[in-house]
């Protein structure tokens, strides 16, 4: 995890905080809002705690950069400022919590944060959730995932199976780095992707090993995957 305020007395509280919490491991902890952008990138990290209101680049810039880019990094913003909790809500992060907290707020914030990590996963298996039954999926054997209207279409090598999870769910639980949310509307397995073809200006359909079935990724998203995959 990575925690980055500019205030080095208010980071000094989260990180004491946090070193009381002997599962998690922090990879980077600064008052540089730049160098947590930076951190971000490489880091192989899956929960960040920021302020909002930074010197250069804001919380919620940095919110909006993992939303974008599709990474797989949960977010509690801990702020002096209530005028964000829209955006917040907006950029769908994991917690909001105001200044001055208690312990016991981050604690329970940080309770969430691990029954959401582990809501929906089984020891390499997805658990789908579907009207009438549960269908335990091993996730190697996913090849992407679509949501349409209300519904949502895990497609892999044997089955589709139709459930009403959300995107976010899926995604949470498939925390494995061939795991992309390529598009808001898709996660693709980067294991049996044949080939990516322009479709737009703006977006490249997908076509896999193993089913006729297609899929998308932007090409912000194509671009990122350029620099930081191929």
């Amino acid at each position: 995890m990575g925690l980055v305020d500019d205030r080095k007395i208010d980071l000094d509280k989260v990180h004491a905080l946090i070193e009381q919490e002997p599962d998690l491991e922090l990879v980077f902890s600064t008052t540089d809002a730049e160098a947590a952008y930076e951190e971000i990138q490489k880091s192989e990290i899956d929960l960040l705690i920021a302020d909002i209101e930074m010197p250069g680049i804001s919380g919620y810039e940095l919110a909006d950069f993992i939303q974008t880019h599709g990474l797989l990094i949960s977010v509690i913003f801990i702020t002096a400022k209530s005028g964000f909790a829209v955006h917040a809500f907006e950029l769908n992060v994991h917690d909001y919590i105001m200044k001055p907290y208690t312990k016991e707020r981050l604690q329970k914030s940080l309770e969430r944060y691990r029954s959401k990590q582990h809501a929906g996963s089984l020891t390499g298996r997805l658990v789908i959730k579907r009207k009438g039954q549960i269908d335990m999926v091993q996730k190697q054997d996913i090849i992407f995932i679509e949501r349409t209207g209300r519904t949502t279409t895990i497609y892999t090598t044997r089955a589709s199976y139709e459930t009403y999870m959300t995107m976010n769910e899926c995604e949470g639980s498939l925390r494995e780095h061939h795991f992309i949310r390529s598009h808001r509307s898709f996660i693709i397995n980067l294991q049996y992707v044949k080939n990516f073809a322009l479709l737009t200006k703006k977006s490249y359909s997908v076509t896999f090993e193993g089913t006729k079935h297609t899929a998308m990724i932007t090409k912000e998203k194509m671009d990122f995957l350029q620099k930081y995959y191929f």
